[in-house]
């Protein structure tokens, strides 16, 4: 009697002990649920204050360009600005560069500072982090007040594309009289420029705007190559080859910055064992030999190698001294 009592209120410890269970699993997934919704709710509030900021970030340039040409054309016209209403058709804007910078005996920014600030947010975020807002706020200074400096975002865009071929110019004094020491500087320097701004191979394209320090790059490459005393055309050619080169390497050098880091995700590396295993690709398998982890890993170092671009900028100079180099 006594173990039938006793078996009874183990199974009935063990119904409450389940049905306790079963009353925790129910409130953790009323947790879990409520959780969610938070999680959904925060996400989409801050998406709308995202959207919301950019709005309000879209106005401030809409209005700061529009404060810029009335300031222009009271300037023009040496009288007080006037409302767009009562503005005549505009003529294209020259360029920023045609501009003297707003006159003080000290004024509160320079367009070098406005494109350091703005080269900071486009390394560090992404160039499309680039508002004319976040650089008056990086500068402590009000969003309106940089419409003074800098019409629009294409000016400001003309600034940075500028300030990053300031990296390239080699100083004066330090560039070589030799053409082929000249051009590996010039080369390097642009290099280092590229790596450093990953962003310029989304923008630099867009922008079209010649600024001073593209002049002086130019002018430095027609001096590096001068020695070689080669004709218009010949001169083009060569100093075009090693910019090309250059902006080749370093626009793969940034598409493959990941797959340095990382190597190949699993299944791209499973793709690629299975195409190899169909037989249709007898060269790569033969590259790739019998151990192919080992040769894999061996082609990422390579790949990985930062000597490369030393090696292919002496070979493709190699080739510029044996055509057009005095014997």
């Amino acid at each position: 009697m006594y173990e039938m009592s006793s078996d009874q209120d183990r199974k009935r410890k063990e119904r409450e002990r389940e049905r306790a269970e079963e009353r925790a699993a129910r409130a953790r997934e009323k947790i879990e649920r409520a959780e969610a919704k938070v999680r959904e709710r925060s996400e989409q509030a801050q998406d709308q204050i995202a959207r919301a900021l950019e709005r309000v970030a879209d106005a401030e340039d809409r209005a700061g360009e529009k404060v810029a040409r009335a300031i222009e054309r009271a300037e023009r016209a040496g009288g007080p600005a006037t409302d767009d209403r009562a503005a005549p058709v505009e003529e294209p804007e020259p360029l920023i560069w045609f501009r003297q910078e707003p006159a003080s005996r000290r004024p509160a920014h320079t367009r070098a500072d406005i494109a350091r600030a703005a080269l900071e947010i486009a390394d560090a975020e992404g160039f499309d982090a680039v508002s004319m807002r976040k650089v008056a706020q990086r500068l402590g200074a009000g969003t309106m007040t940089l419409y003074h400096y800098v019409r629009n975002k294409n000016e400001l865009l003309a600034l940075m594309s500028d300030a990053v071929m300031a990296e390239v110019v080699v100083p004066e004094e330090e560039l070589a009289d030799d053409w082929r020491a000249a051009l590996t500087q010039i080369a390097n320097r642009s290099h280092a420029a590229f790596s450093a701004h990953h962003w310029v191979f989304q923008k630099i394209s867009d922008d079209g705007v010649p600024g001073p320090n593209g002049m002086r790059h130019f002018e430095q490459s027609l001096q590096a190559v001068a020695p070689l005393g080669l004709d218009r055309e010949q001169t083009f050619e060569v100093i075009g080859q090693v910019d090309d080169y250059v902006f080749g390497y370093s626009l793969r050098e940034v598409q493959e910055r990941e797959e340095h880091e990382h190597g190949w995700s699993p299944e791209v590396v499973d793709f690629f064992r299975r195409e190899l295993a169909t037989g249709d690709y007898p060269l790569i398998s033969e590259f790739f030999g019998e151990d192919f982890e080992a040769t894999f890993e061996e082609a990422m170092e390579f790949m990985a190698d930062e000597s490369r671009f030393d090696r292919g900028l002496a070979r493709l100079l190699d080739g510029i001294e044996a055509e057009f180099a005095p014997k």
